[in-house]
């Protein structure tokens, strides 16, 4: 009986923190995953299909090279030649890594974010961690491998494609916005055990999506206490305001009549 009850309430307690650390993320996506089902994130989708026919087509004779031309990254490329095929970078799969890999990251992590952020909030923090990926991956060449923040010049040569750091970077992102601290910091961890046993160019790339993820986060967070202060103000001047309108003493007008004497 003792076993039971001791079970009983550790169930419980995972049940009460796995509704706080997932109970905001599950009713964000629940709402418009009901009303309208697979159409609630047309993006996601399309990015799926795009992967899709990405690897289909680079697996290609023929279609080999056009895609390395529009997707992909190395740091070895000029600058401006890197930052145009970034964007398309994030659907072409890698070629050492099983598809389905991709495929599924997207689906997940992209899905989620797409129905609690919209998709251009999606598309945007997505970019923003797969953009500071692939300028660390310079920084750290021009540092070299001396530096702990550095990388051997050999990586100015790797194809550098794929979702990952996306996907990492809207994980964290997404456990910041909805509380989901405990996720948030295991994405985190994880990415850090990857560096410390596999010690390259992709597992740091990740850690420098999660820098770039981080200070949007705060940046966010500043800008909305930054436009909530003159609210507040304006609020606690009206209240204020209006206190001391009713503490003010009431003034009476007296009126005076003149009566006329009788006649």
């Amino acid at each position: 009986m003792i076993r039971i009850t001791a079970s009983r309430v550790a169930r419980n307690r995972v049940a009460r923190w796995a509704r706080a650390e997932w109970g905001p993320l599950y009713e964000a996506v629940r709402d418009p995953l009901v009303a309208r089902r697979w159409r609630a994130a047309p993006m996601t989708l399309g990015a799926v299909c795009l992967t899709s026919v990405t690897q289909i087509v680079q697996n290609q004779s023929w279609g080999f090279q056009p895609v390395q031309n529009l997707g992909a990254v190395r740091a070895e490329d000029p600058l401006w030649l890197a930052l145009l095929r970034t964007p398309f970078s994030l659907f072409v799969p890698a070629l050492d890594l099983p598809v389905w890999g991709a495929l599924a990251q997207i689906l997940l992590v992209f899905g989620i974010a797409e129905l609690c952020l919209g998709w251009w909030r999606t598309l945007v923090i997505a970019y923003a961690a797969t953009l500071a990926g692939t300028l660390y991956a310079r920084a750290g060449i021009a540092l070299g491998p001396d530096s702990p923040l550095g990388l051997p010049a050999a990586d100015a040569h790797i194809v550098d494609t794929g979702p990952s750091a996306a996907v990492v970077g809207l994980a964290v992102f997404l456990g910041w916005r909805y509380r989901a601290y405990v996720t948030a910091a295991s994405v985190i961890v994880a990415i850090v055990v990857e560096v410390l046993l596999k010690n390259n160019l992709a597992g740091k790339e990740h850690v420098a999506a999660i820098v770039a993820v981080v200070l949007l986060c705060g940046a966010g967070k500043y800008v909305r206490g930054f436009r909530a202060a003159p609210l507040k103000g304006r609020g606690t001047a009206s209240v204020s305001g209006s206190a001391a309108g009713r503490d003010q003493p009431r003034t009476t007008r007296t009126r005076h009549t003149t009566r006329t004497p009788p006649q």
